[in-house]
């Protein structure tokens, strides 16, 4: 059988085509590639939105804001002055977008109107930082990137 110019780029796309399959296949079926989502409870989170947005205007609407910061010691979050630490409740969460399994939580338990997360519990790198908090009823909640 004599191959000429037409059988042979109909067989070189068909070996591309099976090569690029071949990868497709492995990283699918292979558990070294974590193939997982942003968020395991991604329609549950998406229907907390609209409190979600009354919490950022909240926070957006104070006087006195509440700042993150990154410092020699690690991650500060400074709450407002104004407001009694004792009364703050909530918790910070620090999302990391390239590894899930570095995701954490910090409860609020403040002894002051500064929140210190450790620097060696915080691996180089892009984090997402979200702060939820109430007082006296009411909810704030505060959104940042940081590269630390």
């Amino acid at each position: 059988m004599k191959i000429n110019w037409g059988k042979g780029i109909v067989i070189a796309i068909a070996l591309f085509m099976g090569f690029i399959l071949y990868f497709v296949v492995k990283v699918q079926s292979d558990s070294q590639y974590d193939n997982e989502m942003v968020t395991e409870q991604y329609y549950r989170k998406e229907k907390l939105v609209q409190g979600n947005i009354e919490s950022i205007q909240n926070a957006n609407n104070l006087n006195e804001k509440v700042a993150i910061a990154k410092t020699a010691q690690g991650l500060t979050v400074n709450f407002p002055k104004s407001f009694d630490y004792s009364k703050i409740k909530g918790k910070v969460s620090l999302y990391r977008p390239s590894n899930q399994k570095l995701d954490f939580e910090v409860s609020l338990a403040l002894s002051g109107s500064d929140l210190l997360i450790p620097k060696n519990n915080l691996v180089s790198g892009l984090w997402g930082i979200t702060v939820a908090w109430e007082y006296d009823g009411k909810s704030y909640l505060n959104k940042e990137e940081i590269y630390f």
